[in-house]
């Protein structure tokens, strides 16, 4: 599966899974723009990966919690980078709480921003100029929790559910003008967001346990379905979730 003479944007591409697509993207041909919120460190060295792999790169920051800063960043990754042929929305938030009702308003609609929101505004920019070149793939990295509810975070389910939907809606869009959308669907991933719980020895037990294959998965086994699905090797393949979950959704029966 290659990504040659092509230009991807990936979002939340600081740590773990979006530095983890990168990198990989990187490695299969692709030249790719590097976002970060806050962490610039995390950032430069997944630049520096995609370098080392010989291709071009540009980093940027934005915040992606209001329209504003979402058309900023938009904008300027156009002048730096130019058009993406691969848009990759991965930048993500989330919390937790013992009761969903018990979500701060404030707290909700910062997490539908820029887990729903965010990934829209791109979506609705970027399929416009894949519509023009008549060719595009988009990948939109959901969760688990586009399916699955979890107590205490009706927020992120309903901003993960919600971004499945808008990827199913737009498949039948865009699919006759040559352009796919996809999600990918991780479940336990080791990565910065979830190192806390599986630091916690009962935590982390209680999780493998319901996991078939009884581990976390690792940030590149969601990058290479990420990969399949931005490349030519899928070039029949629109609309879909793709679970990367270690059999998560067949052991609690979810569709």
């Amino acid at each position: 599966m290659r990504l040659d003479g092509k230009t991807a944007w990936v979002t939340g591409s600081d740590s773990g899974i979006g530095q983890a697509i990168a990198q990989v993207f990187a490695r299969a041909g692709a030249d790719v723009l590097v976002h970060y919120h806050k962490d610039a460190e995390g950032a430069a060295q997944t630049a520096q990966a995609v370098r080392a792999a010989g291709r071009r790169t540009a980093v940027l920051q934005g915040d992606l919690a209001g329209i504003e800063g979402v058309r900023r960043f938009a904008e300027e990754a156009r002048a730096a980078f130019g058009d993406p042929q691969v848009l990759v929305n991965n930048a993500g938030v989330g919390s937790t709480r013992s009761r969903s009702l018990d979500t701060p308003p404030d707290e909700f609609l910062r997490i539908l921003q820029v887990d729903l929101i965010a990934p829209w505004l791109l979506c609705q920019e970027i399929a416009r100029r894949m519509i023009e070149a008549g060719s595009g793939a988009i990948v939109n990295v959901t969760s688990v929790h586009e399916e699955m509810s979890l107590p205490g975070s009706a927020a992120y389910d309903a901003a993960k559910a919600g971004l499945r939907s808008l990827t199913r809606t737009l498949a039948l869009e865009l699919a006759p003008r040559g352009v796919r959308i996809n999600n990918v669907a991780p479940g336990m991933i080791a990565t910065p967001m979830t190192a806390s719980r599986l630091a916690d020895p009962q935590a982390a037990g209680q999780a493998a346990r319901q996991i078939p294959m009884r581990r976390p998965g690792q940030p590149e086994e969601v990058a290479n379905v990420a990969l399949f699905l931005a490349s030519d090797a899928a070039s029949y393949v629109t609309g879909s979730s793709y679970f990367v979950d270690g059999g998560l959704m067949r052991n609690i029966g979810g569709a």
